[in-house]
């Protein structure tokens, strides 16, 4: 009777293996997916990039406008207002 006992317990532990294989891998699984899912988040609420606060560039009419000014305040040389007329004007 000892061996007809021992089936059922052998069945027992293989089951019992098994499902408990099957129950770890199926943990292993979901902390996947959940650490994944959160890496996702994260990358959705990451603010974006606050963009630079550069001095916006002046058009080119202004600075034209500023270099007429330098010149007839006489801080800029008629040769100096002329190269640097050409150097904005790009001629």
């Amino acid at each position: 009777m000892v061996f007809m006992r021992r089936r059922p317990l052998l069945r027992a532990a293989v089951v019992g293996g098994g499902a408990y294989a099957m129950g770890k891998r199926s943990a292993q699984r979901a902390e996947e997916q959940d650490q994944l899912a959160a890496q996702q988040d994260q990358a959705q609420q990451a603010p974006a990039p606050a963009p630079s606060r550069a001095a916006p560039t002046p058009s080119m009419l202004d600075q034209l406008n500023q270099l007429n000014r330098l010149h007839k305040q006489g801080a800029l040389t008629d040769e100096e207002f002329r190269a640097a007329k050409a150097k904005l004007l790009g001629t």
